[in-house]
């Protein structure tokens, strides 16, 4: 870790860290630099295991799907279109193997039998979204309510509940009604904010006698970077966009100063401005008029990257804070301050949005807790700008980011997922000491490895990186908690492989492989399946192995867990 003096966010995180690292190292001589006292401490808990006694009892063990990748059924039950059926299905180059989430795992049939695995494994949580489409296929309360969607979301929050899983549902996961972005160019317009509203009302009025735990959003840093500046999600808007966004947005309230023609470097800062006050909004809807009777806790789901400086100098250190003002704090400092990051509003300027005094009032402290979505690190080193330099989001930071140049760690099957579990660990404590959040969920963490068709279902279920991943992730997360860091829970990406946006069916996070081929999506636990429910069951034998596990007639998992 760098030694330098500068006054920023990192190296303040930074002297904290490194007085952690010592006092976590009894009986060591104090060493002047800080990183090596880190892989000394790195180095030790590599050879230690992490069990399940190692957390709280109340601490929340589950899995994470999203309605979009998972449900299918895309054209069942009066569901509505999605700005990703849409895109999908005009723009199929953006997907690696033009594929889409027509049918994809297809839980909204199977919704019953795949409860049962959770339960089988152990599962106390399972993470899910709810497709505002599905609910209000016309995208808001006057275009008429789809009793079958809000069916199908009663009987799974009822199933789950009939087998003690405790549903955390998201409200938004990027699957917006085509009929909103259509009508008024959807998080571009401030429109949006009301027509959410209505949505997520719907929603408290219609589960929330059972939900306890609401998502506003997840990951909203992800919807506006590939959807309005790299085009390689829906919407499809941003840098590469220019053969599908016809024109300007027809939307005339509030943004009369910046042009949405797809533009980079004004299009993802009105998402992000839009997105925070629809959050803002619906929590403070929630606790108006849901929670007190209702007594159930509402938050917001953020994705980060760990940033590593490359250098041990002052500009790269800067320019990891810089790094993390424009991915995390972009949403978490308005939601800790109401306004945001000063090095935004330095080098975006008037491109970037003002919050009111009652929109800042609004949105500081709106959550009840915060999920994190953590996967991977990279190092970053210090840009600047020449005049000619494009302007965009990607441009504003002044960071390059260099995990092809110099990887951080490993490459997982994603060119963007590099495996850094320590990672975790700084980012866990990075949150805690520069905005002293008291109450986290890791709402997702997982890694993907290569959808070989040559497989056969037994060479697909050998996952060993899976069960290191996970294992690597869960003592950080055990060590930041040792820390003073207050992590409730940790989520899996994912239960099952599935259509993975732009990825489509080229890489596979589950813990369950599903045979996409067979025509019946029959599902296989992977032995990180089995790896999970040992590390979750008490009942399991200390110390047997996987294939022990597996050969036991008294204890078959893959009998047990197998559907299809």
């Amino acid at each position: 870790m760098c030694m330098s003096k500068t006054s920023g966010k990192y190296q303040s995180y930074s002297n904290s860290l490194e007085r952690q690292s010592v006092i976590e190292t009894p009986g060591r001589t104090m060493i002047s630099n800080g990183s090596e006292v880190q892989r000394s401490l790195l180095a030790r808990n590599a050879s230690r295991k992490v069990t399940r006694r190692d957390f709280s009892e109340d601490f929340v063990f589950g899995t994470a799907t999203s309605a979009y990748q998972h449900e299918g059924a895309a054209a069942a039950g009066g569901r509505g279109l999605s700005i990703w059926d849409t895109f999908t299905l005009k723009t199929p180059g953006k997907v690696k193997d033009n594929s889409n989430a027509n049918v994809s795992v297809d839980t909204y049939h199977r919704y019953e039998e795949d409860v049962k695995l959770m339960k089988k494994i152990g599962l106390d949580a399972y993470k899910f979204s709810i497709s505002w489409s599905r609910v209000l296929p016309g995208g808001r309360l006057s275009a008429g309510v789809n009793k079958e969607g809000i069916k199908y979301y009663n009987n799974l929050i009822d199933t789950l509940l009939a087998h003690g899983i405790e549903p955390y549902v998201t409200l938004f996961h990027w699957d917006l009604p085509q009929a909103l972005e259509d009508e008024y160019g959807g998080f571009l317009c401030p429109q949006i904010i009301k027509d959410f509203c209505e949505f997520v009302s719907l929603c408290f009025w219609e589960f929330g006698d059972r939900v306890k735990n609401w998502i506003t959003l997840n990951d909203p840093w992800t919807f506006c970077f590939g959807g309005y500046v790299m085009g390689s999600f829906a919407p499809g808007r941003g840098s590469s966009s220019a053969e599908h966004v016809k024109g300007s947005i027809a939307c005339h309230r509030g943004t009369k100063s910046h042009a949405c023609n797809g533009n980079p470097g004004t299009e993802p800062y009105l998402v992000a401005h839009n997105l925070l006050l629809a959050h803002a909004a619906a929590v403070d809807l929630y606790k108006q008029t849901f929670q007190q009777h209702q007594e159930g806790k509402i938050g917001i789901t953020l994705f980060s990257k760990w940033f590593e400086p490359l250098h041990d100098n002052e500009l790269d250190e800067e320019a990891a804070t810089r790094a993390f003002d424009f991915m995390l704090g972009w949403f978490l400092e308005p939601l800790s301050s109401g306004d945001y990051p000063r090095s935004m509003r330095k080098l975006v300027g008037s491109r970037l949005p003002s919050f009111s005094k009652e929109e800042s009032k609004l949105l500081k402290g709106s959550f009840d807790f915060l999920g994190l979505n953590y996967y991977t690190a990279t190092y970053v080193k210090s840009a600047s700008n020449s005049p000619d330099v494009e302007v965009s989001y990607t441009t504003d930071p002044r960071v390059t980011y260099t995990s092809e140049e110099v990887p951080i760690g490993p490459k997982a099957a994603s060119d963007w997922l590099y495996i850094y579990p320590q990672g975790i660990y700084k980012l866990l404590v990075y949150v805690k000491e520069v905005y002293k959040v008291p109450f986290i969920y890791i709402t997702e963490n997982g890694v993907d490895e290569i959808n070989d068709t040559n497989h056969t279902i037994s060479e697909a279920r050998v996952d060993d990186i899976r069960i290191k991943y996970h294992q690597d992730h869960l003592l950080c997360i055990r060590n930041a908690i040792k820390a003073g860091v207050n992590v409730k829970g940790y989520f899996i990406w994912s239960l099952f492989d599935s259509f993975e946006w732009n990825e489509g069916y080229t890489v596979r996070f589950g813990i369950f492989h599903v045979n996409f081929k067979d025509g019946h999506l029959a599902r296989f636990p992977k032995f990180s399946a089995l790896w999970l429910m040992n590390f979750l069951s008490s009942k399991l034998a200390k110390g047997r192995t996987k294939r022990q596990i597996e050969d036991s007639e008294e204890h078959n998992p893959v009998k047990r867990l197998k559907t299809g």
